[in-house]
């Protein structure tokens, strides 16, 4: 089986670029901050909060329907399932957790319906708060790889703000026997976390 030697086969890695749309609403608030809505379709998605002259990546994503898989995520976060973050926190770069999901949610069912209330306007205003941006990429293994590529390139990173991302999600990096993709990334803003270059 051929398997990638970058000795051997870096000169023959290929050059893509991916042009990111952005900054797009989380569905239902676009008449609260005026950005437009997400069109449907499949990709890569990024999660990302104001900061200084641009945009902090939080998350990344990969779906065969943005209209699906946001509804899915608006539902999840309501009913307690995912981090919530202090925005204002956020949009400087610190992580401050108002409600930590997940299995902790899970397991803390009290405690989530005690706070519901105030869990719950936290949401909204994380929802009403996140900047979307979003590229099509129809290839499935390809959209993997730029989740992964994009998620791992943050956890690695030394600044401070990378703190602020997720981590435990389920990447699916490239494999051994892939050949490796540089991709260029186009965005009319400046996004933290998101590198102009990427191996994939």
């Amino acid at each position: 089986m051929w398997s990638f030697n970058r000795l051997r086969d870096a000169a023959i890695i290929k050059t893509e670029g991916i042009l990111w749309q952005g900054p797009l609403s989380w569905p239902g608030f676009e008449k609260t901050n005026d950005l437009k809505k997400i069109p449907d379709m499949q990709g890569v998605y990024l999660f990302t909060f104001k900061y200084q002259e641009g945009y902090l990546l939080y998350a990344s994503g990969i779906t065969n329907s943005t209209k699906k898989r946001f509804s899915t995520h608006t539902r999840e976060y309501r009913k307690g399932n995912y981090n919530v973050l202090d925005v204002m926190s956020a949009e400087k770069g610190e992580r401050k957790e108002i409600w930590h999901g997940w299995q902790y949610a899970k397991t803390h069912q009290d405690e989530f319906h005690l706070h519901k209330e105030t869990i719950f306007k936290a949401v909204e205003t994380q929802l009403q708060a996140f900047r979307i941006f979003i590229t099509e990429i129809s290839d499935v293994r390809k959209r993997e790889r730029i989740e992964a590529a994009i998620m791992q390139n943050i956890y690695t990173s030394k600044d401070h703000w990378s703190e602020l991302a997720d981590r435990g999600m389920f990447l699916k990096e490239r494999y051994n026997s892939e050949m490796p993709i540089e991709i260029r990334n186009i965005c009319s803003e400046k996004i933290y976390g998101l590198p102009e270059r990427l191996e994939i």
